[in-house]
């Protein structure tokens, strides 16, 4: 099953204020294991970045400036994430903010299967800090890249957690799938079987009489 880790940066918390989203990440997973396929953009918000915010991610007014706005950016989006399910730590404020920016360009809201890891920590771990930086503690995963909040260091990271949450810690991998990089023909057909020798008339005669010479105590009587 293939699954999007999601992550989204915005200028403030509320959308009832008018905060918009000013990046967003995303990480594909096939049977647990991140493929090579990601989404990732910068937006301009057509506001400004609240003082809180800025502390969060970093990304200045100016930064921001010169960016593609989400309507350039939506069908691209969509895309990715077409019938697919969502894995997203907070799932309510991320989902929040993106059915918003879809309402503002006319577009229906998301309607994807979505799998909050923040209520499955809290799940797991009642009354335990349930907080991205607190759960990569837990399972031991090196967040020292998190200086701040960014979305696909943070999907990286909350691919990690997600994996560790449902106790999946090994996914396994199906190389029936798996293709050599470097192939030159698809439709080669390549034996990977030990080829088994046939001893010759001479190799078992000078074979038993070496049982017969060397091997004369029986060690099983």
């Amino acid at each position: 099953m293939k699954e999007i880790v999601l992550d989204t940066e915005t200028t403030g918390i509320s959308v009832k204020e008018g905060h918009r989203i000013v990046e967003i990440g995303c990480i594909e997973l096939d049977n647990l294991i991140p493929t090579k396929n990601k989404f990732h953009c910068y937006i301009n918000p057509e506001r400004k970045v609240s003082e809180k915010a800025y502390e969060v991610h970093g990304y200045t007014d100016e930064f921001l400036s010169n960016k593609k706005k989400f309507k350039e950016l939506s069908e691209e989006f969509l895309e990715f994430v077409k019938n697919k399910r969502l894995i997203i730590h907070n799932a309510e404020f991320d989902i929040a903010h993106l059915n918003n920016e879809l309402s503002l360009i006319g577009k229906k809201k998301l309607t994807n299967e979505v799998i909050d890891t923040l209520v499955l920590a809290r799940d797991k771990f009642p009354g335990s800090p349930a907080n991205l930086d607190a759960l990569c503690k837990r399972f031991r995963i090196d967040n020292s890249k998190r200086i701040q909040h960014t979305a696909l260091i943070d999907c990286e990271l909350l691919a990690k957690v997600y994996i560790n949450l449902i106790d999946q810690k090994e996914p396994t991998l199906n190389f029936n799938n798996l293709q050599p990089e470097n192939s030159q023909n698809s439709d080669s057909k390549i034996s990977y079987n030990k080829k088994i020798v046939t001893p010759t008339a001479d190799e078992l005669k000078k074979h038993n009489e070496y049982l017969r010479n060397n091997l004369k105590k029986n060690y099983f009587s």
